[in-house]
């Protein structure tokens, strides 16, 4: 199989990732924070161990303030959901994932809070900083923003934009579903007040992980409830962190895991992960743009992408392109709309779907042509 889909979930991983969990599960997993036993410290001697390598990727200072959780998606609902009261007002963009949108919107419908959509400016879905900064109101706490679309693969102002809310003193939410891992992030010098990530994608983890850090002085309320191994007497949710966010038994040896990836991105560097992805979107995009049939959604131009091609053939839908290349040429893509309604709505692909190729570090020059190859073929097909 010719795996191009690492912007769903990444594969293959490092192979200390898998080392460092068969290794883990097999001699230390017992549940951290809940005993004092030998095996219950190496557990949670090993969840520091991650708390810390993530704290070094996004240059925070205190690990304690990163909370681990099962997904960017339930981070983004506990910081969207955490922070917010009635009366507020949130900007976001059309760009933005579901995981952002659904948590808005349920809260507009409720009567709760007021947002504001920016629109891209092109067919990229790239996004103006200044209309960011023309959309706050006197009651805008929170701007939340994907340092990357998940469609389009482009790079989002996110520097910028975090300038504007230091500047206007709004709180600022960063989805790194897309980024963290191969794009800066660094939460002092970007002024990022809360940042969510998967543990699956670039940071090179297994499913079923991820985490929120927030800003020291920036309280929410917690949105779940549970035993947390801390005040156990208490009948009310701790409200430091990470406890307040890390309710019942972690996911331990997917935090290990995720430990081990993040361990292999600090060791070969993010910049160098990034130019690796830059130079096959490159081959890709010009293979590609090429042939008249097939239409781009994405750019090549440097540290504009974060790894993503997004195409429609003329005449096809999006899941037919999927279909033909997983069965007669064994490529793994991903079709359709990628919960991203609005992004798709407003480059126009509301009825066809894109067909996404999301490269990872581990792709090769080879399997770029080949995919190159396979696409030309589809196209030029009569019954295309």
């Amino acid at each position: 199989m010719y795996y191009l889909d690492n912007a769903a979930t990444s594969f293959p991983k490092p192979v200390e990732v898998y080392d460092r969990m068969n290794r883990f599960i097999r001699e230390s997993c017992a549940n951290p924070g809940r005993s004092s036993h030998e095996m219950a410290r190496d557990s949670a001697t090993w969840v520091m161990k991650t708390r810390e390598a993530a704290a070094s990727l996004f240059n925070i200072d205190n690990p304690l303030r990163i909370g681990f959780t099962a997904n960017a998606t339930y981070a983004l609902n506990m910081a969207i959901q955490g922070v917010l009261k009635k009366g507020d007002h949130v900007i976001t963009t059309a760009m933005d994932h579901n995981s952002v949108l659904r948590p808005l919107y349920e809260l507009r419908s409720k009567g709760i809070i007021d947002y504001s959509v920016i629109m891209p400016y092109n067919s990229f879905g790239a996004i103006d900083a200044f209309a960011v900064s023309r959309a706050v109101r006197a009651n805008t706490r929170l701007i939340v923003l994907t340092v990357s679309s998940n469609v389009t693969g482009t790079i989002m102002p996110y520097e910028e934009i975090g300038e504007i809310a230091r500047k206007k003193g709004i709180i600022y939410l960063i989805d790194g579903a897309q980024g963290a891992g191969v794009l800066p992030l660094d939460v002092k010098a970007m002024n990022i007040s809360m940042l969510a990530f998967p543990g699956h994608k670039s940071l090179m983890g297994p499913q079923g992980t991820g985490g929120l850090y927030v800003k020291e002085g920036i309280n929410l309320k917690p949105i779940i409830q549970g035993g947390t191994g801390s005040r156990s007497f208490e009948t009310v949710q701790p409200l430091f962190m990470p406890d307040i966010i890390e309710s019942g038994t972690l996911n331990t040896p997917g935090i290990v895991g995720l430990g081990a990836g993040i361990d292999f991105i600090l060791k070969t560097g993010t910049n160098n992960i990034l130019r690796r992805k830059e130079h096959l979107i490159a081959k890709l995009y010009e293979g590609l743009a090429v042939h008249r049939k097939i239409k781009l959604y994405s750019t090549a131009e440097n540290h504009k992408n974060s790894g993503i091609i997004a195409f429609i053939i003329d005449g096809m839908d999006s899941s037919e392109i999927a279909n033909i290349l997983d069965s007669r040429y064994h490529i793994a893509a991903r079709s359709g709309f990628h919960c991203a309604p609005l992004a798709h709505k407003v480059l126009g692909t509301e009825k066809t779907g894109l067909l996404r190729l999301s490269l990872g570090y581990f792709n090769t020059p080879d399997e770029i042509q080949y995919t190159i190859d396979s696409i030309k073929e589809i196209a030029d097909d009569d019954r295309s």
